[in-house]
């Protein structure tokens, strides 16, 4: 029944279905830490306490932490095709044990509170947008899986912005093969015109879209490429984790 609820209702009611289901098994299973797995709490103080936000100075266009900030070398001589990226939170340490266990593990709930990581850097940032599009997952993962993770991490930030969450402005046409063991030219190539955008969502629009982790940025541009394509005005991308 979740991944039926998960793949055909909206982010917000399948927020709801989490909490619902995650307060039943609480009531029986008290909760683990994301992060080390202490029973208690889902992100507990010391696992918050070890989280490295992406501190300034980051590269101007990618957000690649770097030692000012001037494009980095890759984005003077061969920039990503999208008006920027920032990213919260170093991906290392128990956030990253927390961001696998809400993508493999079936962790909804952990959605919440590392959302709250995206919703200070937006605040930070200032990046400019009228709605938030999570980057989906092809259908058919998200049939198995059962969700799509960077849709529940834009439901804390939507609250905090009053940013509508667009999730049918884009969709993956393409089943791509998972990029963790890709080197980058690889990740391009598997990306490439993986994405369409709806024209009558996103024209004129600024759009924001949101992520899980950023490492090269290939699947953000080419998000990027499909939502500029349908005539977006432009498109930024804040993802929580950055890998180091």
């Amino acid at each position: 029944m979740h991944a039926l609820v998960g793949g055909t209702l909206p982010p917000a009611w399948q927020a709801r279905w989490g909490k619902f289901r995650n307060a039943l098994l609480d009531a029986v299973f008290p909760p683990r830490c994301g992060g080390c797995g202490q029973r208690g709490s889902l992100w507990c103080a010391a696992c918050q306490a070890q989280v490295q936000p992406v501190r300034d100075p980051v590269c101007s266009h990618c957000g690649r932490p770097q030692r000012d900030p001037a494009l980095c070398p890759q984005c003077r001589h061969s920039p990503l095709e999208i008006d920027g990226i920032r990213s919260a939170v170093l991906f290392e340490g128990p956030l990253r044990e927390a961001i696998h266990h809400l993508k493999y593990s079936g962790r909804t709930s952990l959605a919440e509170p590392l959302g709250t990581y995206l919703e200070a850097c937006w605040r930070i940032a200032s990046l400019p947008a009228d709605l938030i599009v999570p980057v989906p997952l092809h259908a058919a993962r998200q049939r198995e899986r059962g969700y799509n993770q960077s849709a529940l991490l834009a439901i804390p930030l939507s609250r905090a912005s009053k940013l509508p969450v667009v999730e049918p402005a884009l969709t993956r046409v393409k089943a791509t093969t998972p990029q963790v063991a890709l080197n980058a030219a690889e990740r391009k190539a598997n990306v490439c015109a993986a994405f369409e955008a709806r024209c009558d969502l996103v024209r004129g629009r600024r759009v924001l879209l949101v992520d899980d982790v950023c490492t090269t940025g290939a699947t953000l541009e080419s998000s990027s490429v499909a939502l500029r394509q349908a005539g977006a005005a432009s498109v930024w991308a804040l993802t929580l984790a950055r890998a180091p």
